[in-house]
């Protein structure tokens, strides 16, 4: 049965069975916003653009690798020092399915909208942990989202074949005014790997401000 994170738990990274996972997905899902129709009668749901975006940082805590979409503005970026978005990172160990652009538009369908998969054993040996994050390019914040979730599962972004662990963010009034939310972190210990949740939201208005934050707030974690 798949362990239901809260805020700042910690895990090991395993199937029911006890084997560690070395290869796994991380796949967000969220929801579109559902606001009354025209004069109040009916409804209608808004897409909501959200990115899944990861940090990898090494054991000093230096930026060493990314993922974010290429589609991000590259002059906006290079104010913030970074380079162009990509899909991979750690030399292929990370892959981004792309970007999703409209969230669960008829209520959860279960199915996660962007995806990471990660395989541990093609992961770079200077990459000491990888922070997941998400950014919203639309005109929403995360209090009028009505859930993102994050999960690990054993499989592949079409097919899963067991969930190891979820962590579910829903809207709260405290996530007002907040358009970026840090979801959680894959790091090593010792000769293992574990996956803490944060669910730390954020004023963020850019990807890059995203970066650097998580780049600085999470080096010595």
């Amino acid at each position: 049965m798949a362990i239901n994170l809260v805020k700042g738990q910690r895990i090991d990274l395993r199937k029911s069975s006890g084997a560690a996972l070395s290869s796994f997905c991380v796949g967000v899902n969220w929801g579109g916003i559902t606001k009354p129709g025209f004069l109040g009668f009916g409804s209608k749901t808004e897409d909501v653009d959200l990115d899944l975006s990861a940090v990898l940082l090494d054991a000093k805590g230096d930026r060493c690798d990314h993922i974010y979409s290429p589609l991000y503005n590259v002059a906006i970026l290079a104010r913030f020092g970074l380079p162009p978005g990509k899909l991979t990172a750690g030399g292929g160990a990370l892959r981004h399915t792309g970007d999703d652009r409209a969230g669960d538009a008829g209520g959860d369908d279960g199915l996660d909208n962007e995806t990471i998969t990660v395989d541990l054993t093609r992961m770079p040996a200077n990459v000491a942990q990888v922070i997941f994050f998400l950014n919203n390019v639309g005109p929403e914040d995360f209090s009028m989202i009505p859930y993102a979730k994050i999960r690990m599962f054993d499989g592949t972004p079409t097919q899963v074949r067991e969930v190891v662990a979820a962590y579910n963010v829903a809207a709260e009034p405290q996530f007002k005014g907040r358009k970026a939310l840090i979801l959680g972190r894959l790091y090593r210990h010792g000769e293992s790997w574990k996956f803490g949740a944060i669910g730390e939201p954020t004023s963020d208005e850019f990807v890059g401000q995203t970066v650097l934050r998580v780049a600085s707030d999470y080096r010595n974690a």
